[in-house]
């Protein structure tokens, strides 16, 4: 938990040092668990068990960000690139050393990334509003920043299938301030899109969500589930995929009814969805794991809000969870799915 400060500790130079000594020791607070199994790993229902490995604990990789989010593995290369939001900046965390670094900066106050089917990094970014492309030779490609001529919002989460097809969501985060952008106002509805790899055109794949946040395909691409973030309580709809290339059949699968913000989240190899979890009741910073009925099945307790997940490691069984300020690591019984 991070301390309270005020302005004007940081108006000055030695208020300035108190205050990052405080938060240095707020991060140094938190220790992993002495015991195995963890008991910040808990079954909810019998059927998680299978997925918890008595001999990992949850541990954490990386801290120092104002808010982490996005977080995408790239297992050629054994290294996970994140967003750090309002730092306007992208880290880097590389397996073998376990060394931290920024990747870019600044960063357009980039959010959700994913990679293409070409390996290629795609970001959102809030700041310029547009879906990027990162190239091989470090280059920018634009993949997206208007739709009917009008800008787009605030692209946030993002997905690519396996046709090569990119979906993202679009809801006004990102202009609403200037934490994590900069004041606009928005002139196309929160809309998920759908972009293209021959026509190069975006579509409107679902316009009837308030705030479209996070979003992950099942398994095998039947379904695209999509977080509704407008609404209170928040909830994950389900949608059956049509053609590949559009969404119908809408449904509530899941709401938070018991409090908290799920966020962004990644499915397994057996269509159970792992969601960032949080800024709700005391006791609901995590992940919260449910099944493709949408049954709370499991959850993993951190000391801050998840904002989003994904699957790495040798094995795709490593979880990558970026909290608000730190990025956590737990072994699963489980892996990443990987689309077909």
């Amino acid at each position: 938990m991070q301390p309270n400060l005020n302005r004007r500790d940081f108006l000055t130079a030695g208020g300035a040092l108190a205050a990052l000594a405080t938060v240095s020791q707020a991060f140094a607070a938190w220790e992993p668990s002495q015991r195995y199994p963890d008991p910040l790993v808990r079954s909810i229902d019998p059927s998680f068990d299978k997925y918890k490995l008595a001999l990992a604990k949850v541990e954490r990789i990386a801290t120092g960000m104002r808010w982490a989010e996005g977080p995408v593995w790239f297992g050629d290369s054994r290294h996970l690139v994140w967003s750090d939001v309002s730092g306007n900046r992208m880290m880097r965390w590389d397996e073998e050393t376990g060394g931290v670094s920024v990747f870019r900066s600044p960063s357009n106050n980039a959010n959700g990334n994913a990679r293409d089917r070409q390996g290629r990094l795609l970001t959102c970014e809030h700041d310029t509003r547009r879906i990027t492309r990162t190239e091989y030779d470090g280059t920018i490609t634009v993949i997206a920043d208007k739709f009917d001529g009008k800008p787009l919002n605030s692209p946030n989460d993002i997905v690519c299938k396996s046709d090569g097809s990119i979906w993202f969501s679009d809801p006004p985060f990102g202009i609403l301030g200037f934490y994590e952008g900069h004041v606009a106002t928005p002139e196309l509805p929160t809309n998920v899109y759908r972009w293209d790899p021959q026509t190069k055109q975006l579509a409107v794949v679902a316009g009837d969500i308030n705030r479209p946040n996070g979003l992950a395909f099942s398994p095998n691409e039947s379904k695209l589930y999509i977080i509704e973030a407008g609404i209170a309580p928040r909830v994950i709809r389900a949608y059956d995929v049509v053609g590949g290339t559009s969404l119908i059949n809408p449904r509530t699968l899941i709401t938070a009814e018991t409090g908290g913000t799920p966020d962004g989240f990644r499915v397994d190899v057996d269509g159970n969805l792992w969601c960032g979890w949080g800024m709700g009741k005391e006791g609901m910073d995590g992940v919260s794991i449910f099944n493709p009925d949408g049954k709370l099945i499991g959850r993993i307790d951190l000391p801050e809000r998840c904002a989003n997940l994904c699957f790495g490691g040798l094995h795709r069984n490593r979880l990558l969870m970026t909290g608000s300020t730190s990025v956590y690591s737990l072994f699963v019984n489980t892996q990443g799915a990987v689309l077909v």
